[in-house]
């Protein structure tokens, strides 16, 4: 069951939103190469707590950080280790926040010091298709107006998105209904309404769109080793269009 939110719901997922924000421009300022990714994890859960905030994704479904660094071929879900940040990655950092009986979802792939022009053009690339999946989310549309956006512009480029791999809509549950692929025919799904508030977060490939979980049960990586960019906001849906609660 799709649930719509009332302004006074959404206003609260917007101070969320704010403090999310906040902690993604706090990862990319510390993603630089020699960063140990545990090292950002700890900085990002300690800005939730000082805000007043719980790290959503700690404890979800088991999972032991307060956030998701993924890097070069790692889709989504990378864990926080020893590991260290080089020249030339590129790392995706995901980040939940709950407070005050809501979530927000986000994320952004960060280029770490000098990267390849291929590198370069995946991250512009997804971000671009974000923004596009974004644009459609306006009242009256359908669901997969957002989907068709961004596989339309995505692999119109030559890339590949990941189809295994969904949006969500999101509230007082980090996952509700609907699911938002990044894929699919235009005009199908429920008719989106004001008061819809949903994850959008394209998942991009250089190579193809297979994935798979490593042994840790959690790391999704590309099946190719291909390069790998991750883009989400949450985003309301207004009166007035979408409201980007996350930026």
């Amino acid at each position: 069951m799709i649930y719509l939110k009332s302004p006074t719901e959404i206003a609260v997922m917007r101070k969320n939103g704010a403090i999310l924000k906040a902690a993604l421009e706090k990862a990319r300022d510390m993603a630089t190469p020699g960063a140990v990714t545990k090292d950002i994890d700890a900085a990002i859960e300690k800005l939730l707590l000082d805000a007043g905030a719980k790290p959503a994704f700690k404890g979800f479904q088991g999972y032991p950080a307060s956030t998701c660094i993924s890097i070069n071929e790692e889709v989504v879900h990378g864990m926080p280790t020893e590991r260290t940040l080089k020249e030339g990655d590129i790392c995706g950092v995901d980040i939940g926040v709950w407070k005050d009986g809501y979530y927000a979802d986000g994320a952004r792939t960060f280029a770490i010091g000098k990267i390849s022009a291929a590198a370069k053009k995946l991250l512009d690339v997804t971000s671009e298709a974000l923004d596009r999946g974004i644009a459609q989310a306006r009242a009256g549309r359908r669901l997969t107006d957002i989907s068709h956006a961004v596989e339309s512009y995505a692999t119109g480029l030559g890339y590949a998105v990941v189809k295994t791999l969904v949006g969500h809509g999101i509230g007082r549950q980090m996952h509700e209904e609907p699911q938002v692929p990044n894929f699919g025919p235009p005009d199908q799904g429920p008719e989106l309404e004001e008061g819809l508030v949903i994850a959008i977060e394209p998942m991009v490939n250089i190579g193809a769109s297979d994935v798979f979980t490593k042994e840790d049960g959690w790391t999704i990586v590309t099946a190719d080793k291909s390069l790998s960019a991750h883009f989400e906001d949450t985003v309301a849906i207004t009166q007035g269009g979408p409201e980007i609660l996350t930026r």
